[in-house]
């Protein structure tokens, strides 16, 4: 029906906002190509375009009622999904922050009070409980990180996953390190990781 580049955007675009789900998936396999190489290159990641790009669309679908007064349909997906990219950049990169300051406090190279009074017998026993509680691919992403000193793109060549996911995995253990500590543990340094989540997240 709607063939041969989208001859008739502004009568596809009206069918869409109307709820027609087959103009929209002619919509969607038409720019879905082009939205993903631009989405590509800016996050240098397929894992993160290809869910960037489903959100993308997933948005025009839900405001598919502004659609008709959209005059450059084209550009509108472009500025939909670079949005969506430079946020997902944003938490990847205080995501990073946040790691970065977490890791000085596991190594000590961090000065504070807080922690200081918990000692790092017990603190490591605890940390290590709480890993052996996770799948173990987490585990592996923690270890080959914290504890073998790789970078992460070293680990998501060697896992086969994006840079991005292997960032993700690591917050997700450290915030359920977090929480195993305030179930475990009453000492005072459990402060220091509320605070710490507090400031960068």
């Amino acid at each position: 029906m709607y063939v041969d580049g989208l001859h008739n955007e502004k009568e596809l675009l009206q069918q869409i906002a109307q709820g027609n789900e087959t103009a929209f998936r002619c919509f969607f396999d038409h720019y879905t190509p082009l939205i993903f190489t631009f989405v590509e290159r800016l996050t240098r990641s397929k894992a993160d375009a290809e869910e960037i790009v489903q959100d993308t669309f997933m948005k025009i679908w839900t405001s598919r009622e502004s659609l008709p007064f959209i005059d450059k349909p084209g550009h509108y997906c472009y500025v939909i999904a670079r949005n969506k990219a430079l946020d997902n950049m944003r938490k990847i990169a205080r995501d990073q922050r946040l790691l970065d300051r977490l890791w000085l406090s596991f190594s000590g190279e961090e000065d504070n009070s807080l922690e200081n009074e918990l000692q790092s017998q017990e603190y490591y026993q605890l940390i290590d409980q709480a890993l052996l509680r996770l799948p173990r691919q987490k585990q592996l992403v923690f270890n080959m990180s914290r504890r073998e000193g790789l970078s992460h793109i070293e680990i998501s060549r060697r896992l086969g996953l994006s840079k991005s996911r292997i960032n993700n995995i690591l917050v997700e253990v450290l915030k359920y390190i977090k929480s195993f500590l305030e179930q475990h543990s009453a000492l005072i340094a459990i402060g220091f990781w509320i605070s710490s989540w507090d400031q960068l997240l």
